[in-house]
């Protein structure tokens, strides 16, 4: 089943699950080793019913109009995607695990996104508003009849597979709702305030070996993360944050985005493509400052909040204006968990969970799974500061990385084959996590993937010095 990059963030997770047991599956077929967090089955029915509520705030509020939406490449109708929610949970966990009959026989002629042609999906005879939203309440109602009793290690897997699925189809729902402009969800997050100012500055990272990529001790994790494996790093400088609004907005007055000399040669073709003279949601400068369309309202650019909103192309174009460089994916992980060796002249052997150490995420340590309502200050979090001090690394915006997403050595396949594969070479890597990413999602170690001029995702990103 292929998923469209469309409307996933592409975004796996991890929150409490961290304190559990980890287990392991391991297949007879192709030695395939499948990781869990060893949540029990309590735990995955709360999990369960907190990706829903997210996806019921983001959605129960809308006409049904609205539900539908006008048919754009980089959106689904929103209708449409409640049902492939519900399917997937259905297919992989009641029908694939349990070995239940369909609750609805023409589910996957309606929500099977490998076979659903993206451009039909507005003319297909779902049901209507009601009988999709029944689906997905009948979905959970039986999967947590069958959580009731019990899980073993095989369908833990499962579970865990559809709640962090629902979880990139949450953050996808969030920006669908910027995109097309709909009106500020409520009741998602704290309101952010701003005034916590820059974080301005690089730090050193020392080079010396680095184990790129997830182990088998890190719960739940995806194909394209397997396997972690030892890369060399030479010393590197990364900034203590990630750009800001207005560090990007001295690029934008600056003609940057009429100067070829920025940007790559496909980076300037979709630039003059597109007519793009700055980043897709700012308004023309009126006055001393700027603004920008915040879902459905005109709202002041928050100067100290981070840029987001940018592709990967406009990214590094501002790199080459300011004579700077996007991190590697292992530099990224490397300033994110890693941290100095005895004499600090070298990375140290250990590899932490968190940017900040062990402890479970709070609001204190990073902005995941809507704390907030939107992106923070690139001053606040302090709490979740990496051993080097860089701060944020996990969670308020996506950070774009110079990584092409490619397979590490000896990839395979997990169940879900069409969640990577079809993507290699096509796509570049970004980490972190976001204010939309629940913590199972925006792990250190998961690998978001999307296509380099894909400006509508909530990304930013951080430099480095050359």
């Amino acid at each position: 089943m292929r998923v469209q990059r469309a409307v996933v963030v592409p975004s796996p997770d991890r929150d409490d699950e961290r304190t559990g047991v980890i287990i392991m599956i391991f297949m007879n077929e192709n030695h395939i080793v499948r990781p869990t967090s060893g949540a029990s089955a309590g735990e995955l029915a709360a999990q369960l019913r907190g990706t829903r509520t997210h996806t019921s705030l983001l959605t129960e509020d809308l006409s049904t109009r609205q539900l539908m939406g006008p048919m754009l490449p980089i959106v689904n109708p929103i209708l449409w995607e409640i049902g492939h929610v519900g399917w997937f949970h259905e297919y992989w966990t009641l029908r694939r695990a349990h070995a239940d009959a369909p609750l609805l026989d023409r589910a996957d002629l309606l929500w099977n996104s490998s076979t659903v042609a993206h451009a039909s999906r507005w003319d297909l005879d779902l049901p209507d508003r009601n009988g999709v939203f029944r689906f997905l309440s009948d979905v959970l109602e039986r999967q947590l009849e069958r959580l009731s009793g019990g899980i073993d290690v095989p369908t833990s897997y499962f579970y865990e597979l559809s709640i962090r699925h629902e979880d990139m189809h949450v953050e996808a729902m969030a920006y669908t709702r910027q995109t097309l402009g709909y009106a500020r969800p409520e009741n998602l997050g704290r309101p952010v305030a701003h005034g916590a100012e820059d974080w301005p500055g690089d730090v050193e990272i020392p080079g010396g070996a680095w184990r790129l990529g997830s182990s088998r001790g890190d719960g739940f994790i995806f194909d394209n993360e397997k396997w972690e494996h030892e890369v060399t790093l030479a010393p590197f400088c990364i900034a203590k944050s990630s750009v800001t609004n207005a560090e990007f907005a001295a690029f934008v007055e600056d003609g940057g985005y009429r100067s070829a000399e920025f940007w790559s040669s496909t980076g300037w073709e979709w630039r003059k493509r597109t007519g793009a003279e700055r980043p897709v949601y700012w308004l023309a400068k009126d006055g001393g400052s700027w603004s920008w369309r915040h879902y459905g309202k005109t709202a002041q650019l928050a100067p100290h909040a981070p840029v987001m909103f940018v592709n990967w192309y406009e990214a590094q174009a501002w790199c080459n204006w300011a004579k700077r460089r996007l991190p590697t994916e292992a530099e990224w992980e490397a300033a994110a968990l890693g941290e100095p060796d005895a004499a600090r002249s070298r990375l140290a052997d250990k590899k932490r969970r968190w940017p900040w150490g062990e402890a479970p995420e709070t609001p204190d340590h990073a902005n995941l799974g809507f704390a907030f309502d939107g992106a923070l200050d690139v001053a606040d979090c302090a709490a979740g500061d990496s051993a080097w001090g860089c701060r944020q690394m996990i969670g308020n915006v996506w950070e774009w990385t110079a990584s092409d997403f490619v397979p590490f050595a000896g990839f395979t396949a997990d169940p879900y084959e069409d969640y990577s594969q079809p993507w290699f070479s096509t796509r570049k890597v970004l980490r972190g996590g976001s204010f939309a990413s629940s913590a199972r999602i925006a792990r250190p170690g998961y690998r978001n993937f999307f296509t380099p001029e894909r400006n509508d995702v909530i990304a930013g990103f951080r430099t480095c010095a050359l």
